[in-house]
């Protein structure tokens, strides 16, 4: 449980301490405290020693810091119990069903796949990083509204951050970076994705959603990513979200029948035809209410609002009524049954 973000906090440190970037910790409590810090032991973010190396001895918590924490842990709860759970049912009717997607019911199913992914793993590093802040640490953010960029390139500057900035460092620069010429850049962009897949898990299907999504990056430097910087928005924008969408297809598939079948369904080869049973007859309303939610949340960023001083109080107390009232919500939730597990547990 947990091996691969235990495996990188344990290289980045060793990596670091060969480097020189960091001095070794002498202090037994202290390294262990690093290595099995509980709120992202398991699933994230990967926290380097670097980050975290002073506030392991001279950390500080305070109420405003712990109602705070709070604040982002009731956030990323209900993430994950009132949206990627509610969408799980209608993503395993699609993908684990008996009968062949149609094209309605194949892209409704990996739209649902990425709002569940996104809001279920970003739930989970939400929690962590408010429990850290609850404690005194500081931990990296690992999302950044990943389904509004506007490129590939954009998408892995905002999915899993810790992540990609990890395997940048650790693997990219040192195989050569883009100091090698194009070539050379290409192969070691592809192979950081490969790898990436691996680090997901040693079957067929991560590794080609690796590959996928490498394949795209060497595009996209390779002269796309600058007609996309002067192409329409909504142009980048979609663009960018049918990539990912195509690429969730291999991450979520049980078989490679089962991607293919899927594929098949987005570019009407199975039919175009409506819903089919029990989608027609909608057995599934809080999964149509997350999908929504997710969607306006998860692939639009939204402008902040800016107010008057007079007004601030007033928004701010409002903001802590409505988080309250969906941790208490989320907390009902999840006492009307057992709560799905973390899907990034599994790695």
């Amino acid at each position: 449980l947990g091996i691969s973000f235990y495996s990188f906090h344990a290289i980045s440190y060793i990596a670091d301490i060969y480097k020189g970037r960091v001095r070794a910790n002498r202090d037994p409590l202290q390294f262990i405290l690093y290595m099995t810090m509980f709120p992202q032991l398991v699933a994230g973010p990967i926290v380097r020693y670097s980050t975290v190396a002073r506030q392991l001895g001279a950390r500080r918590t305070t109420w405003g810091r712990f109602s705070a924490g709070a604040r982002i842990f009731a956030i990323g709860l209900a993430w994950k119990v009132l949206i990627a759970d509610e969408v799980a049912p209608l993503v395993m009717s699609i993908f684990d069903g008996t009968t062949s997607p149609t094209l309605l019911e194949a892209w409704l199913g990996v739209y649902a796949y990425a709002i569940q992914i996104y809001f279920d793993f970003g739930g989970y590093s939400a929690m962590a990083v408010g429990l850290g802040v609850m404690v005194g640490f500081t931990l990296p953010r690992n999302f950044r509204i990943p389904y509004a960029a506007l490129s590939l390139t954009d998408f892995w500057r905002r999915w899993h951050m810790s992540l990609s900035s990890w395997l940048r460092d650790y693997v990219y620069i040192p195989l050569g970076g883009n100091r090698l010429g194009e070539a050379r850049t290409y192969a070691n962009l592809w192979s950081v994705f490969l790898l990436c897949g691996l680090w997901h898990g040693a079957s067929w299907n991560f590794v080609i959603w690796g590959a996928h999504h490498g394949a795209f990056l060497v595009i996209e430097r390779a002269g796309l990513k600058r007609w996309l910087d002067r192409a329409p928005r909504a142009v980048a924008h979609l663009y960018t979200v049918v990539v990912v969408l195509l690429g969730w297809v291999w991450f979520r598939a049980e078989t490679f029948d089962g991607a293919l079948d899927l594929f098949a369904g987005l570019f009407g080869l199975n039919g175009i035809g409506g819903l089919s049973f029990p989608l027609a007859f909608g057995l599934y309303p809080l999964s149509v209410a997350a999908l929504v939610a997710g969607g306006l949340i998860g692939f639009w960023k939204w402008p902040r609002l800016r107010l008057s001083a007079r007004w601030r109080p007033v928004v701010a107390a409002g903001d802590y009524v409505m988080v309250a009232a969906v941790l208490l919500l989320s907390i009902i939730w999840i006492g009307g049954g057992p709560a799905a597990p973390f899907l990034y547990y599994r790695f």
